[in-house]
């Protein structure tokens, strides 16, 4: 059964409605990071996609490059097929040989085929990279705005100094800058300790949190003794993993206090508790499940400054 819309907050300063955590697709048809294709496939997300919906998470990332573009496609003939509805964002990668405003048109073209839309809800500016500066991507957002392509405009990995001078150019349209998504979770504290929260807070823009989960480390799942492959490994060494596993512990124990909700929950709900919105990702059922089981319960003030202090923050 889906969330009331009550339960959903504003995104940014528009009027789009979204549910306090969303669901990220990067692994939805990406071979290179999350092998798509050798442990899930297509039915697997699709599930993950109604079970999301159905339980009240309708807010879902993408960007052009994810499998490239294979999760733009499958969104949008799982919207088609299902009748869903739900919040779309996506994104424009600004590549170095991308050196007009007009390509970011013609990419926004092709992204609204592949999801079958007329009109993307949320449109974010990937990376701030080189060489073209914050306010030519700015413009180009918002002449998309005015021609009715775009509802709302968003940037992602921008510092607090990038997001500022965005927002300013932004104003110069009358179109506010609704969001900032960057890496934010319990292991990757930065958008705190560098001021980008408060700045998105004092302006009225949605910090949306990607990897919440550390890319599943939050899990509970992995240890010293059983740790992640690939790129995971190299990230968290022996000793960053006994420090997570106090923390899962921690978070056990929290969980317990709200019905045995699970560390992930918990890790989530951290997120949500912190004025974020959270986009785990989930490639089955049984992932959706989990990430919707954040919703319809807050953890204490005082379980939130545990996590803070356990965590390290």
């Amino acid at each position: 059964m889906g969330l009331q819309m009550s339960s959903f907050v504003f995104l940014g300063k528009s009027d789009l409605k979204i549910s306090p955590v969303g669901l990220g697709t990067w692994a939805w048809g990406d071979t290179m990071v999350w092998s798509y294709g050798n442990g899930y496939n297509e039915d697997d997300i699709k599930e993950a996609f109604d079970v999301s919906v159905n339980n009240g998470v309708a807010f879902i990332d993408t960007a052009e490059i994810y499998g490239k573009g294979k999760s733009e496609e499958f969104i949008g003939r799982f919207l088609k097929e299902s009748g869903h509805d739900a919040v779309i964002a996506t994104k424009f990668m600004p590549y170095p040989w991308r050196v007009s405003k007009n390509t970011l048109r013609d990419a926004l073209t092709r992204s609204l085929k592949r999801l079958q839309l007329d009109v993307v809800d949320l449109y974010q500016i990937h990376w701030p990279f080189p060489p073209l500066p914050v306010r030519v991507w700015m413009d180009a957002m918002a002449d998309v705005v005015e021609n009715g392509l775009v509802k709302a405009v968003g940037v992602s990995n921008y510092s607090t100094d990038q997001m500022l001078r965005a927002h300013d150019q932004l104003a110069k349209r009358n179109i506010p800058l609704v969001s900032n998504q960057v890496e934010y979770s319990l292991l990757v504290r930065k958008p705190e300790t560098s001021g980008l929260l408060d700045a998105c807070n004092e302006l009225g823009i949605t910090l949306i949190a990607y990897s919440p989960l550390a890319m599943g480390m939050l899990t509970g799942k992995y240890t010293s003794a059983n740790p992640p492959a690939g790129v995971r490994a190299r990230r968290y060494g022996k000793k960053k993993l006994m420090k997570i596993e106090k923390l899962a512990g921690v978070m056990r124990e929290v969980g317990e206090n709200h019905g045995g909700k699970s560390p992930a929950q918990v890790a989530l709900n951290w997120t949500i508790s912190k004025g974020t919105v959270p986009i785990p990702g989930a490639k089955n059922a049984e992932q959706a499940e989990q990430n919707a089981g954040t919703l319809g319960w807050r953890l204490t003030e005082e379980e939130v400054e545990l996590l803070d202090r356990k965590s390290g923050g």
